[in-house]
């Protein structure tokens, strides 16, 4: 029988992450899922880990893997989708860890035509350690979220003092909170954190491996080609909530953002080098 959702997390050598975000995925609210690591050419040692863990955690594991040639992640993500069993796709990044209702979430509120646009909180340094250390990563905000707040509204400096988008970890279930809160605001896709069924997906050819630096070609391009087929936006804030954990922000390239514009100045929809390629 097939799973409610797969679960694919990009994933490149942070094993501390990704045991936390195991932690999390065993105590979902909803367990009805696959999960599918989409690893851009990880170490042996991270390889290993995987795949000891395949015997200790709750749900069905699987280990897509291609060489180390760089910034790969989206021709990894089509191999994960090609390999996934379920109709609908969730799609993390290695570094966000999902909240105890995350997959719930993201489940209940799938449509066809529509992707699921989630938020994340980005944690100032300062509580790292706390999710580090926790045995519950899937309510380290629930537990914690006061002392976060407070930290937020009373630290002065940069985000790496304060965290940034703490309101995004509350979660309003009821219809009703919804509507009030987003209404219909349009919200863009961030690639750590989006939904859509996986035929929606496949009308874009997937993503596009043309893209091989950070940024851009794993959200931002998919959004815009998907929007043009009608695959509309839906926002999933205050659902859906997953905590991102500090480190230095990364330098972006700027290849990304020149075949991007060729892509809008030609409205084209169908990825050029996309899943297609691979099958």
């Amino acid at each position: 029988m097939k799973p409610k959702a797969t679960l694919i997390i990009a994933f490149y050598n942070n094993t501390i992450c990704l045991n936390l975000i195991f932690k999390a995925l065993s105590q979902q609210s909803e367990m009805d899922f696959e999960v599918i690591i989409a690893d851009d050419g990880s170490k042996q040692e991270a390889v290993d880990f995987i795949t000891q863990s395949k015997d200790i955690v709750p749900f069905s594991l699987e280990h897509v893997w291609h060489e180390d040639k760089g910034f790969r992640k989206n021709r990894i993500l089509n191999h994960a989708v090609i390999k996934s069993k379920s109709d609908y796709l969730i799609i993390i990044d290695g570094d966000c860890i999902p909240q105890k209702y995350f997959i719930e979430d993201h489940i209940m509120n799938a449509e066809r035509g529509r992707s699921l646009t989630g938020r994340r909180v980005e944690l100032a340094e300062k509580f790292n350690d706390l999710v580090l250390c926790s045995d519950h990563p899937e309510t380290v905000f629930e537990d914690n979220k006061w002392s976060i707040f407070m930290h937020y509204i009373f630290t002065r400096g940069d985000d790496r003092l304060k965290g940034r988008h703490v309101e995004c970890g509350l979660r309003f279930p009821q219809t009703w909170q919804q509507y009030f809160l987003n209404g219909k605001k349009h919200k863009a896709i961030l690639g750590c954190n989006f939904s859509l069924y996986k035929e929606d997906l496949l009308k874009v050819n997937g993503f596009d491996m043309r893209y091989e630096a950070p940024a851009t070609g794993e959200d931002t391009d998919v959004d815009y080609r998907l929007n043009l087929v009608g695959v509309t936006n839906k926002s999933l804030r205050y659902l859906g909530n997953q905590l991102h954990m500090y480190h230095p922000l990364l330098t972006r390239d700027t290849p990304n953002h020149l075949i991007f514009e060729n892509v809008v100045k030609k409205q084209v929809f169908w990825a050029e080098d996309g899943i297609s390629k691979l099958l």
